[in-house]
Protein backbone atom coordinates (compact mmCIF):
# COMPACT_ATOMS: atom_id res chain seq x y z
CA UNK A 1 0.00 0.00 0.00
CA UNK A 2 2.85 2.45 0.75
CA UNK A 3 4.17 1.79 -2.64
CA UNK A 4 1.14 2.32 -4.31
CA UNK A 5 0.57 5.31 -2.58
CA UNK A 6 3.45 7.25 -3.08
CA UNK A 7 2.99 5.51 -7.46
CA UNK A 8 -0.42 7.77 -6.85
CA UNK A 9 1.20 10.60 -5.80
CA UNK A 10 3.67 10.84 -8.58
CA UNK A 11 0.82 10.72 -11.22
CA UNK A 12 -0.88 13.84 -8.92
CA UNK A 13 2.18 15.61 -9.44
CA UNK A 14 3.10 15.02 -12.58
CA UNK A 15 -0.42 15.60 -14.16
CA UNK A 16 -1.50 18.73 -12.03
CA UNK A 17 2.47 20.45 -12.34
CA UNK A 18 4.86 18.53 -14.21
CA UNK A 19 7.32 21.21 -12.95
CA UNK A 20 7.30 20.06 -9.82
CA UNK A 21 8.60 16.40 -10.10
CA UNK A 22 10.75 14.83 -12.32
CA UNK A 23 10.01 13.14 -15.24
CA UNK A 24 10.22 9.37 -16.03
CA UNK A 25 13.79 8.19 -15.78
CA UNK A 26 14.91 11.58 -14.68
CA UNK A 27 15.59 13.47 -11.53
CA UNK A 28 17.06 16.55 -9.97
CA UNK A 29 20.38 16.42 -8.79
CA UNK A 30 22.45 18.59 -6.52
CA UNK A 31 26.00 18.92 -8.73
CA UNK A 32 28.30 20.95 -6.41
CA UNK A 33 31.37 20.89 -9.11
CA UNK A 34 31.27 21.29 -12.54
CA UNK A 35 34.45 20.72 -15.21
CA UNK A 36 34.85 23.01 -17.96
CA UNK A 37 36.08 21.90 -21.40
CA UNK A 38 36.42 23.59 -24.53
CA UNK A 39 35.22 22.16 -27.55
CA UNK A 40 38.71 20.17 -28.28
CA UNK A 41 37.97 18.53 -24.79
CA UNK A 42 40.55 20.24 -23.01
CA UNK A 43 40.36 21.44 -19.18
CA UNK A 44 40.01 25.39 -18.47
CA UNK A 45 38.96 25.23 -15.06
CA UNK A 46 36.67 23.80 -12.09
CA UNK A 47 33.53 25.67 -11.57
CA UNK A 48 31.82 25.29 -8.09
CA UNK A 49 28.14 25.70 -8.70
CA UNK A 50 27.37 26.86 -4.59
CA UNK A 51 25.31 28.92 -4.30
CA UNK A 52 23.73 30.88 -0.53
CA UNK A 53 25.18 32.04 2.78
CA UNK A 54 27.75 29.94 4.52
CA UNK A 55 25.22 28.57 6.54
CA UNK A 56 22.67 27.87 3.77
CA UNK A 57 25.12 27.07 0.65
CA UNK A 58 23.33 24.53 -1.73
CA UNK A 59 24.83 23.55 -5.13
CA UNK A 60 22.49 24.02 -8.33
CA UNK A 61 20.59 21.16 -8.98
CA UNK A 62 20.39 19.75 -12.67
CA UNK A 63 17.64 17.34 -14.38
CA UNK A 64 20.00 14.40 -15.57
CA UNK A 65 18.98 10.87 -16.28
CA UNK A 66 18.86 8.67 -12.85
CA UNK A 67 21.22 7.49 -11.07
CA UNK A 68 21.11 3.49 -10.94
CA UNK A 69 21.35 1.13 -8.04
CA UNK A 70 24.21 -0.53 -7.62
CA UNK A 71 25.28 -2.64 -4.56
CA UNK A 72 27.85 -5.61 -4.01
CA UNK A 73 31.11 -6.14 -4.87
CA UNK A 74 30.71 -5.40 -8.82
CA UNK A 75 29.07 -2.04 -8.25
CA UNK A 76 31.91 -0.47 -9.94
CA UNK A 77 30.30 -1.32 -12.98
CA UNK A 78 27.39 0.67 -12.75
CA UNK A 79 28.07 4.39 -14.24
CA UNK A 80 25.58 7.59 -14.10
CA UNK A 81 25.25 9.10 -17.46
CA UNK A 82 27.83 11.53 -17.84
CA UNK A 83 27.76 12.51 -13.92
CA UNK A 84 28.78 10.52 -11.06
CA UNK A 85 31.82 11.40 -7.80
CA UNK A 86 34.85 11.97 -8.36
CA UNK A 87 35.88 8.27 -8.38
CA UNK A 88 34.11 7.21 -11.95
CA UNK A 89 34.88 10.41 -13.22
CA UNK A 90 38.32 10.83 -12.58
CA UNK A 91 39.42 7.92 -10.68
CA UNK A 92 40.41 9.40 -7.19
CA UNK A 93 39.94 7.33 -4.60
CA UNK A 94 37.44 8.25 -1.97
CA UNK A 95 39.08 9.45 1.51
CA UNK A 96 37.77 6.69 3.52
CA UNK A 97 35.46 3.24 3.31
CA UNK A 98 33.06 1.87 5.57
CA UNK A 99 35.67 0.84 8.02
CA UNK A 100 37.06 4.20 8.28
CA UNK A 101 40.54 3.00 6.41
CA UNK A 102 41.84 4.80 2.81
CA UNK A 103 39.98 3.75 0.17
CA UNK A 104 42.14 1.84 -2.34
CA UNK A 105 43.14 3.47 -5.51
CA UNK A 106 42.51 0.02 -7.66
CA UNK A 107 38.78 0.06 -6.67
CA UNK A 108 38.85 4.24 -7.93
CA UNK A 109 40.39 3.02 -11.11
CA UNK A 110 38.13 0.45 -11.87
CA UNK A 111 35.23 2.73 -11.34
CA UNK A 112 37.04 5.30 -14.07
CA UNK A 113 37.66 2.32 -16.57
CA UNK A 114 33.91 1.93 -16.11
CA UNK A 115 32.51 5.54 -16.47
CA UNK A 116 34.69 6.19 -19.61
CA UNK A 117 33.93 3.18 -21.54
CA UNK A 118 29.96 4.74 -20.95
CA UNK A 119 31.10 8.04 -22.11
CA UNK A 120 32.52 6.06 -25.01
CA UNK A 121 29.53 4.24 -26.26
CA UNK A 122 27.21 7.53 -25.78
CA UNK A 123 29.79 8.99 -27.91
CA UNK A 124 29.36 6.45 -30.66
CA UNK A 125 25.57 6.80 -30.09
CA UNK A 126 25.54 10.53 -31.05
CA UNK A 127 28.64 11.18 -32.99
CA UNK A 128 27.06 14.29 -34.42
CA UNK A 129 26.37 15.78 -30.36
CA UNK A 130 29.34 18.24 -30.32
CA UNK A 131 28.85 18.08 -26.70
CA UNK A 132 28.88 14.59 -25.77
CA UNK A 133 32.56 14.44 -28.58
CA UNK A 134 34.08 17.15 -26.44
CA UNK A 135 33.74 15.01 -23.58
CA UNK A 136 34.81 12.02 -24.93
CA UNK A 137 37.68 13.66 -26.61
CA UNK A 138 38.27 15.21 -22.82
CA UNK A 139 39.43 11.19 -21.83
CA UNK A 140 41.70 11.21 -25.10
CA UNK A 141 44.15 14.05 -23.18
CA UNK A 142 46.64 12.64 -20.62
CA UNK A 143 47.13 16.07 -18.97
CA UNK A 144 43.57 17.24 -18.25
CA UNK A 145 43.32 14.87 -15.04
CA UNK A 146 46.74 16.63 -13.49
CA UNK A 147 45.72 20.36 -14.85
CA UNK A 148 42.68 19.70 -12.74
CA UNK A 149 44.45 18.28 -9.45
CA UNK A 150 46.25 21.50 -9.92
CA UNK A 151 43.01 23.66 -9.88
CA UNK A 152 42.39 26.09 -7.38
CA UNK A 153 38.83 24.58 -6.14
CA UNK A 154 40.72 20.63 -6.50
CA UNK A 155 41.33 20.38 -2.59
CA UNK A 156 38.26 21.62 -1.53
CA UNK A 157 35.65 19.45 -4.21
CA UNK A 158 37.62 16.47 -2.88
CA UNK A 159 37.53 17.00 0.95
CA UNK A 160 34.17 15.22 1.28
CA UNK A 161 33.69 11.71 -0.22
CA UNK A 162 30.87 11.08 -2.87
CA UNK A 163 31.38 14.88 -4.27
CA UNK A 164 29.41 14.72 -7.75
CA UNK A 165 30.99 15.97 -10.78
CA UNK A 166 29.95 16.88 -14.25
CA UNK A 167 30.77 18.12 -17.89
CA UNK A 168 30.36 21.61 -18.75
CA UNK A 169 32.09 23.00 -22.69
CA UNK A 170 31.83 26.82 -22.64
CA UNK A 171 29.59 28.42 -24.19
CA UNK A 172 26.65 26.56 -22.71
CA UNK A 173 24.20 27.61 -19.94
CA UNK A 174 23.51 23.90 -19.15
CA UNK A 175 25.82 20.80 -18.30
CA UNK A 176 26.44 17.71 -20.90
CA UNK A 177 24.52 15.45 -18.71
CA UNK A 178 21.16 17.50 -19.32
CA UNK A 179 21.72 17.58 -23.09
CA UNK A 180 18.29 16.50 -24.51
CA UNK A 181 20.54 13.88 -26.58
CA UNK A 182 21.38 12.26 -22.72
CA UNK A 183 17.88 12.52 -21.45
CA UNK A 184 16.12 10.81 -24.21
CA UNK A 185 18.57 7.35 -23.48
CA UNK A 186 15.67 6.60 -21.34
CA UNK A 187 13.52 5.95 -23.94
CA UNK A 188 15.69 3.43 -25.27
CA UNK A 189 17.14 2.17 -21.72
CA UNK A 190 16.04 -1.15 -21.59
CA UNK A 191 17.79 -4.50 -21.54
CA UNK A 192 18.36 -7.57 -23.65
CA UNK A 193 16.05 -10.69 -22.68
CA UNK A 194 14.66 -8.54 -19.52
CA UNK A 195 12.41 -10.48 -17.77
CA UNK A 196 8.50 -9.15 -17.40
CA UNK A 197 5.96 -9.98 -14.82
CA UNK A 198 2.79 -8.54 -12.96
CA UNK A 199 3.68 -5.73 -11.39
CA UNK A 200 2.34 -5.55 -7.71
CA UNK A 201 1.72 -2.10 -8.10
CA UNK A 202 -0.09 -1.26 -11.29
CA UNK A 203 -1.26 -4.97 -11.71
CA UNK A 204 -0.14 -4.88 -15.25
CA UNK A 205 2.44 -7.23 -17.17
CA UNK A 206 5.73 -5.47 -17.90
CA UNK A 207 9.43 -5.45 -17.72
CA UNK A 208 10.44 -5.77 -13.78
CA UNK A 209 13.16 -4.16 -12.34
CA UNK A 210 15.83 -6.21 -10.71
CA UNK A 211 17.50 -3.13 -8.48
CA UNK A 212 14.87 -0.58 -7.09
CA UNK A 213 16.66 3.37 -7.01
CA UNK A 214 18.41 4.87 -3.59
CA UNK A 215 16.66 7.03 -1.34
CA UNK A 216 18.02 9.71 -0.40
CA UNK A 217 17.09 10.23 3.59
CA UNK A 218 18.61 12.05 6.18
CA UNK A 219 21.29 9.91 8.47
CA UNK A 220 21.21 7.45 5.87
CA UNK A 221 23.68 5.87 3.09
CA UNK A 222 23.80 6.96 -0.32
CA UNK A 223 22.59 3.81 -1.90
CA UNK A 224 19.77 3.08 1.10
CA UNK A 225 16.46 1.57 -0.38
CA UNK A 226 13.27 1.68 0.77
CA UNK A 227 13.05 -2.23 -1.28
CA UNK A 228 15.90 -4.15 -1.45
CA UNK A 229 16.85 -7.81 -2.24
CA UNK A 230 20.34 -9.75 -0.92
CA UNK A 231 21.08 -12.53 -3.42
CA UNK A 232 21.56 -15.69 -2.53
CA UNK A 233 20.91 -15.21 1.22
CA UNK A 234 17.92 -17.68 1.72
CA UNK A 235 15.45 -14.46 0.60
CA UNK A 236 14.67 -15.81 -2.97
CA UNK A 237 11.77 -18.18 -3.66
CA UNK A 238 11.00 -20.68 -6.72
CA UNK A 239 14.19 -19.68 -8.01
CA UNK A 240 13.92 -16.16 -8.34
CA UNK A 241 16.43 -13.56 -7.70
CA UNK A 242 16.63 -9.54 -6.00
CA UNK A 243 13.54 -8.08 -7.59
CA UNK A 244 11.70 -10.77 -9.13
CA UNK A 245 10.87 -12.05 -5.95
CA UNK A 246 8.12 -8.96 -5.18
CA UNK A 247 8.16 -7.68 -8.96
CA UNK A 248 7.78 -3.95 -9.20
CA UNK A 249 7.86 -2.73 -13.31
CA UNK A 250 10.79 -0.24 -14.12
CA UNK A 251 7.96 2.11 -14.65
CA UNK A 252 6.69 1.74 -11.51
CA UNK A 253 9.96 1.80 -9.61
CA UNK A 254 11.19 4.74 -11.05
CA UNK A 255 7.84 6.73 -10.09
CA UNK A 256 7.31 5.83 -6.94
CA UNK A 257 11.16 6.08 -5.79
CA UNK A 258 11.11 9.51 -7.83
CA UNK A 259 8.26 10.42 -5.69
CA UNK A 260 10.30 9.52 -2.54
CA UNK A 261 13.29 11.50 -3.20
CA UNK A 262 11.19 14.42 -3.94
CA UNK A 263 8.77 14.51 -0.54
CA UNK A 264 12.31 14.50 1.44
CA UNK A 265 14.46 16.74 -0.71
CA UNK A 266 15.72 19.86 0.43
CA UNK A 267 13.08 21.95 -0.88
CA UNK A 268 9.59 19.84 0.06
CA UNK A 269 7.27 21.01 2.10
CA UNK A 270 5.64 17.97 2.76
CA UNK A 271 8.28 16.46 5.35
CA UNK A 272 9.74 17.35 8.84
CA UNK A 273 12.60 15.48 10.56
CA UNK A 274 11.70 14.31 14.32
CA UNK A 275 14.29 13.18 16.52
CA UNK A 276 15.97 10.11 14.32
CA UNK A 277 12.70 9.67 11.78
CA UNK A 278 12.28 11.33 8.74
CA UNK A 279 8.31 12.12 7.97
CA UNK A 280 6.90 12.74 5.05
CA UNK A 281 3.31 13.01 4.44
CA UNK A 282 0.83 14.00 1.61
CA UNK A 283 -2.68 13.95 0.02
CA UNK A 284 -4.66 12.87 -2.80
CA UNK A 285 -5.22 16.49 -3.61
CA UNK A 286 -4.15 19.53 -2.06
CA UNK A 287 -5.72 20.41 0.97
CA UNK A 288 -5.16 22.82 4.37
CA UNK A 289 -3.97 19.74 6.16
CA UNK A 290 -1.31 18.99 3.84
CA UNK A 291 -0.18 22.68 4.27
CA UNK A 292 -0.49 22.65 8.05
CA UNK A 293 0.70 19.26 8.70
CA UNK A 294 4.77 20.07 9.18
CA UNK A 295 3.94 22.69 11.59
CA UNK A 296 1.39 21.03 13.81
CA UNK A 297 4.55 18.61 14.27
CA UNK A 298 8.08 20.24 13.97
CA UNK A 299 10.11 22.76 14.76
CA UNK A 300 9.19 26.14 14.10
CA UNK A 301 11.44 27.61 11.22
CA UNK A 302 14.86 29.75 12.88
CA UNK A 303 13.73 32.87 11.38
CA UNK A 304 9.99 32.72 12.39
CA UNK A 305 10.28 31.32 15.70
CA UNK A 306 5.89 31.97 16.44
CA UNK A 307 4.71 30.55 12.59
CA UNK A 308 3.59 27.12 14.65
CA UNK A 309 1.67 29.06 16.75
CA UNK A 310 0.02 30.89 13.50
CA UNK A 311 -0.18 27.98 11.85
CA UNK A 312 -2.11 25.77 14.79
CA UNK A 313 -4.50 28.64 15.44
CA UNK A 314 -4.95 29.03 11.51
CA UNK A 315 -5.85 25.14 11.56
CA UNK A 316 -7.69 25.41 14.49
CA UNK A 317 -9.96 28.11 12.87
CA UNK A 318 -10.58 26.44 9.65
CA UNK A 319 -12.08 23.47 11.32
CA UNK A 320 -14.29 25.88 12.98
CA UNK A 321 -15.18 27.83 10.20
CA UNK A 322 -15.50 24.42 7.88
CA UNK A 323 -12.82 25.14 5.53
CA UNK A 324 -11.57 21.99 6.99
CA UNK A 325 -14.25 19.85 7.80
CA UNK A 326 -13.71 16.52 10.06
CA UNK A 327 -16.10 14.50 7.29
CA UNK A 328 -13.75 15.30 4.47
CA UNK A 329 -12.81 12.03 2.60
CA UNK A 330 -10.12 12.95 0.97
CA UNK A 331 -7.25 9.78 1.34
CA UNK A 332 -4.11 11.24 3.85
CA UNK A 333 -0.79 9.41 3.85
CA UNK A 334 2.18 9.74 6.69
CA UNK A 335 5.36 7.52 6.30
CA UNK A 336 7.83 7.63 8.98
CA UNK A 337 11.52 6.28 8.15
CA UNK A 338 14.45 5.94 9.89
CA UNK A 339 17.72 4.85 8.25
CA UNK A 340 19.24 0.88 9.12
CA UNK A 341 22.46 0.12 7.58
CA UNK A 342 22.42 0.15 4.07
CA UNK A 343 18.49 0.20 4.23
CA UNK A 344 15.61 2.42 5.04
CA UNK A 345 13.24 1.02 8.14
CA UNK A 346 9.42 2.10 8.08
CA UNK A 347 9.16 3.53 11.33
CA UNK A 348 5.11 4.03 11.11
CA UNK A 349 2.37 4.15 7.95
CA UNK A 350 -0.60 5.60 8.39
CA UNK A 351 -3.60 6.11 5.77
CA UNK A 352 -6.69 7.75 6.91
CA UNK A 353 -8.61 10.55 5.43
CA UNK A 354 -8.56 14.37 5.61
CA UNK A 355 -11.06 14.58 7.96
CA UNK A 356 -10.33 11.95 10.63
CA UNK A 357 -6.86 13.43 10.56
CA UNK A 358 -8.17 16.85 11.35
CA UNK A 359 -10.00 15.52 14.40
CA UNK A 360 -7.32 14.24 15.94
CA UNK A 361 -5.02 16.39 15.82
CA UNK A 362 -8.18 18.57 17.48
CA UNK A 363 -8.54 16.66 19.98
CA UNK A 364 -4.86 16.63 20.76
CA UNK A 365 -4.79 20.26 21.22
CA UNK A 366 -7.94 20.00 23.08
CA UNK A 367 -5.99 17.92 25.32
CA UNK A 368 -3.21 20.15 25.70
CA UNK A 369 -5.12 23.49 26.68
CA UNK A 370 -4.28 24.17 30.14
CA UNK A 371 -4.57 27.65 32.11
CA UNK A 372 -1.58 29.91 31.84
CA UNK A 373 0.21 33.37 32.06
CA UNK A 374 -0.24 35.42 28.81
CA UNK A 375 3.86 35.35 28.01
CA UNK A 376 2.86 31.58 27.75
CA UNK A 377 2.60 29.86 24.36
CA UNK A 378 -1.23 29.36 23.69
CA UNK A 379 0.22 26.36 21.37
CA UNK A 380 2.46 23.67 21.32
CA UNK A 381 3.61 21.62 18.20
CA UNK A 382 5.40 17.85 18.91
CA UNK A 383 8.73 18.77 18.93
CA UNK A 384 8.09 21.63 22.45
CA UNK A 385 6.86 18.99 23.72
CA UNK A 386 9.48 16.54 23.16
CA UNK A 387 11.81 19.10 24.21
CA UNK A 388 10.46 20.00 27.48
CA UNK A 389 10.67 16.23 28.46
CA UNK A 390 14.81 15.62 27.37
CA UNK A 391 17.73 16.71 28.86
CA UNK A 392 19.29 20.23 28.01
CA UNK A 393 15.92 20.44 25.55
CA UNK A 394 17.70 18.37 23.10
CA UNK A 395 16.10 16.26 21.06
CA UNK A 396 19.29 14.04 20.78
CA UNK A 397 18.81 13.09 24.44
CA UNK A 398 15.38 11.60 24.17
CA UNK A 399 14.49 7.83 25.07
CA UNK A 400 14.82 5.70 21.86
CA UNK A 401 11.28 5.45 19.88
CA UNK A 402 9.57 8.63 22.33
CA UNK A 403 9.18 10.84 19.20
CA UNK A 404 7.92 8.14 16.83
CA UNK A 405 5.99 6.77 19.70
CA UNK A 406 4.28 10.08 20.32
CA UNK A 407 3.42 10.43 16.78
CA UNK A 408 1.50 7.72 16.32
CA UNK A 409 -0.83 7.70 19.54
CA UNK A 410 -1.76 11.34 18.20
CA UNK A 411 -2.38 9.70 14.31
CA UNK A 412 -4.36 7.53 16.24
CA UNK A 413 -5.91 9.50 19.05
CA UNK A 414 -5.19 6.62 21.46
CA UNK A 415 -3.13 7.16 24.90
CA UNK A 416 -0.09 8.90 25.08
CA UNK A 417 3.25 6.72 25.49
CA UNK A 418 3.86 5.79 28.98
CA UNK A 419 7.53 7.06 28.65
CA UNK A 420 6.49 11.00 27.77
CA UNK A 421 4.94 10.63 31.49
CA UNK A 422 8.11 8.92 32.86
CA UNK A 423 10.30 11.49 31.21
CA UNK A 424 8.31 15.09 32.15
CA UNK A 425 8.48 13.81 35.94
CA UNK A 426 11.74 13.04 35.50
CA UNK A 427 12.80 16.47 34.17
CA UNK A 428 10.44 18.11 36.84
CA UNK A 429 12.03 16.56 39.63
CA UNK A 430 15.65 17.17 38.21
CA UNK A 431 14.80 20.78 37.55
CA UNK A 432 12.17 22.05 40.61
CA UNK A 433 10.10 24.02 37.81
CA UNK A 434 6.80 22.64 36.25
CA UNK A 435 6.44 25.06 33.56
CA UNK A 436 2.63 25.18 32.26
CA UNK A 437 3.27 23.03 29.09
CA UNK A 438 5.10 20.12 31.66
CA UNK A 439 1.61 20.28 33.52
CA UNK A 440 0.15 20.78 29.96
CA UNK A 441 1.58 17.32 29.13
CA UNK A 442 0.56 15.43 32.26
CA UNK A 443 -3.10 16.49 31.94
CA UNK A 444 -3.44 15.52 28.64
CA UNK A 445 -1.71 12.23 29.77
CA UNK A 446 -3.53 11.21 32.30
CA UNK A 447 -7.27 12.70 30.41
CA UNK A 448 -6.17 10.16 27.42
CA UNK A 449 -4.76 7.61 29.28
CA UNK A 450 -8.68 6.74 31.22
CA UNK A 451 -10.59 8.54 28.67
CA UNK A 452 -12.29 5.25 27.19
CA UNK A 453 -12.15 3.46 30.52
CA UNK A 454 -15.48 2.29 32.23
CA UNK A 455 -15.18 3.83 35.73
CA UNK A 456 -12.78 6.10 35.17
CA UNK A 457 -11.20 9.30 37.60
CA UNK A 458 -12.62 12.65 37.14
CA UNK A 459 -11.14 14.69 34.00
CA UNK A 460 -8.43 17.39 34.87
CA UNK A 461 -9.36 20.36 33.59
CA UNK A 462 -7.88 23.41 32.83
CA UNK A 463 -7.34 25.26 35.74
CA UNK A 464 -8.07 25.13 39.52
CA UNK A 465 -10.40 22.46 40.04
CA UNK A 466 -12.06 23.06 43.87
CA UNK A 467 -14.20 20.20 43.79
CA UNK A 468 -11.40 17.79 42.77
CA UNK A 469 -10.41 15.65 45.83
CA UNK A 470 -8.06 13.42 44.46
CA UNK A 471 -5.64 13.17 47.42
CA UNK A 472 -2.69 13.68 45.27
CA UNK A 473 -4.27 16.84 43.49
CA UNK A 474 -5.00 17.79 47.06
CA UNK A 475 -1.52 17.59 48.11
CA UNK A 476 0.15 19.00 45.17
CA UNK A 477 -2.37 22.11 45.90
CA UNK A 478 -1.51 22.14 49.53
CA UNK A 479 2.11 22.55 48.60
CA UNK A 480 1.90 25.35 46.16
CA UNK A 481 0.12 27.13 49.18
CA UNK A 482 2.50 26.38 51.44
CA UNK A 483 5.62 27.42 48.92
CA UNK A 484 3.32 31.02 48.33
CA UNK A 485 3.40 31.63 52.20
CA UNK A 486 7.09 31.18 52.56
CA UNK A 487 8.10 33.45 49.33
CA UNK A 488 5.45 36.27 50.83
CA UNK A 489 7.07 35.76 54.55
CA UNK A 490 10.90 35.35 53.35
CA UNK A 491 11.05 37.63 50.00
CA UNK A 492 13.83 36.69 47.82
CA UNK A 493 14.84 34.16 49.82
CA UNK A 494 17.58 32.22 48.27
CA UNK A 495 15.77 28.72 47.85
CA UNK A 496 11.95 27.73 48.34
CA UNK A 497 10.44 24.30 49.84
CA UNK A 498 10.24 23.13 46.12
CA UNK A 499 14.11 23.22 45.65
CA UNK A 500 14.40 21.20 48.73
CA UNK A 501 11.02 19.21 49.66
CA UNK A 502 9.48 18.57 46.32
CA UNK A 503 10.59 14.84 45.08
CA UNK A 504 9.57 14.11 48.62
CA UNK A 505 6.27 15.68 48.97
CA UNK A 506 5.54 14.63 45.31
CA UNK A 507 6.54 10.61 46.09
CA UNK A 508 6.17 9.78 49.82
CA UNK A 509 3.42 12.96 51.11
CA UNK A 510 3.23 11.72 54.81
CA UNK A 511 6.62 12.13 55.38
CA UNK A 512 7.60 16.20 54.85
CA UNK A 513 3.99 17.31 55.00
CA UNK A 514 3.71 17.72 58.46
CA UNK A 515 7.33 19.23 59.22
CA UNK A 516 5.86 21.76 55.93
CA UNK A 517 2.89 22.58 57.83
CA UNK A 518 5.04 23.23 60.82
CA UNK A 519 6.55 25.86 59.54
CA UNK A 520 4.20 27.20 57.87
CA UNK A 521 3.38 28.54 61.04
CA UNK A 522 6.59 30.32 61.69
CA UNK A 523 5.92 32.19 58.28
CA UNK A 524 2.51 33.01 58.69
CA UNK A 525 3.37 34.40 62.05
CA UNK A 526 5.58 37.65 59.58
CA UNK A 527 2.84 37.90 57.77
CA UNK A 528 -0.27 40.96 58.54
CA UNK A 529 -3.33 40.13 59.74
CA UNK A 530 -5.23 40.15 56.21
CA UNK A 531 -2.77 38.22 54.27
CA UNK A 532 -2.49 35.34 57.56
CA UNK A 533 -6.04 34.92 57.53
CA UNK A 534 -6.66 34.39 53.43
CA UNK A 535 -3.96 31.74 53.92
CA UNK A 536 -5.32 30.08 56.78
CA UNK A 537 -8.53 29.85 54.51
CA UNK A 538 -6.72 28.22 52.08
CA UNK A 539 -4.75 25.68 53.98
CA UNK A 540 -8.07 24.61 55.70
CA UNK A 541 -9.92 24.70 52.62
CA UNK A 542 -8.05 21.90 51.44
CA UNK A 543 -6.84 20.55 54.59
CA UNK A 544 -10.97 19.20 55.30
CA UNK A 545 -10.81 17.40 51.85
CA UNK A 546 -7.80 15.15 52.99
CA UNK A 547 -8.11 11.67 53.88
CA UNK A 548 -8.84 11.57 58.27
CA UNK A 549 -6.92 9.18 57.87
CA UNK A 550 -3.69 10.93 57.35
CA UNK A 551 -2.03 11.89 54.27
CA UNK A 552 -1.02 8.85 51.82
CA UNK A 553 2.59 7.36 52.81
CA UNK A 554 3.26 6.83 48.64
CA UNK A 555 2.35 8.29 45.31
CA UNK A 556 2.24 5.95 42.08
CA UNK A 557 3.06 7.55 38.68
CA UNK A 558 -0.54 9.06 38.06
CA UNK A 559 -0.77 10.48 41.13
CA UNK A 560 2.52 12.03 41.33
CA UNK A 561 1.51 13.68 37.63
CA UNK A 562 -2.07 14.57 39.81
CA UNK A 563 0.61 15.95 42.42
CA UNK A 564 1.96 18.07 39.53
CA UNK A 565 -1.03 19.33 38.13
CA UNK A 566 -2.62 20.42 41.87
CA UNK A 567 0.41 22.44 42.40
CA UNK A 568 0.49 24.15 39.00
CA UNK A 569 -3.04 24.78 39.39
CA UNK A 570 -3.24 26.21 42.99
CA UNK A 571 0.15 28.17 41.94
CA UNK A 572 -1.31 30.09 38.77
CA UNK A 573 -4.10 30.58 41.21
CA UNK A 574 -2.40 32.46 43.53
CA UNK A 575 -0.54 34.46 41.12
CA UNK A 576 -2.92 35.38 38.86
CA UNK A 577 -5.32 36.61 41.51
CA UNK A 578 -2.51 38.34 43.20
CA UNK A 579 0.16 39.45 40.87
CA UNK A 580 0.20 38.81 36.61
CA UNK A 581 3.83 38.31 36.91
CA UNK A 582 5.14 34.75 35.71
CA UNK A 583 6.92 32.58 38.50
CA UNK A 584 7.86 30.33 36.33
Amino acid sequence: MILQALYEYYQRKADADPDSIAPRGLEWKEIPYLILIDKDGTFVELQDTTEGSAKQKRAKKYLVVKSKGRSGSGSWQTVNILWDHFGYVLGQPKNTDEKGKPKALEDARKQNKSFIQEVKRIAALFPSNEDIQAVSRFYDIAENIERIKADSLWEECIKKDGTNLSFKVIGNTSIVAANPDITSLIECNSEENEEEGICLITGKKAPIALLNSAIAIPGGKSGAKLVGFQKKSGYDSYYKEQGMNAPISKEAEDAYTTALNTLLGKDSSNKYRLHDTSVVFWSQKPTKLEQSFAFLISAPPKDDPDKNIEVIKSFLSSLESGVLDEKDKTPFYILGLSPNAARISVRFWRQGTVGEFSSYFRQHFEDLDIVRNKSKKEYYSLFNLLTQVSFQNKMENLPPNLASDLTQSILDNRAYPATLQMQCLTRIKADRNITSIRAAILKAYLNRKYRNRTNKPKDIIMGLDLTNTNQAYLCGRLFAILEKIQSDAIPGANSTIKERYYGAASTTPATVFGRLLSLSRHHLAKLDTGKCVYYEKLLQGVISDLDSNGLPKYLSIDDQSRFAIGYYHQREDLYTKKDTTDKE
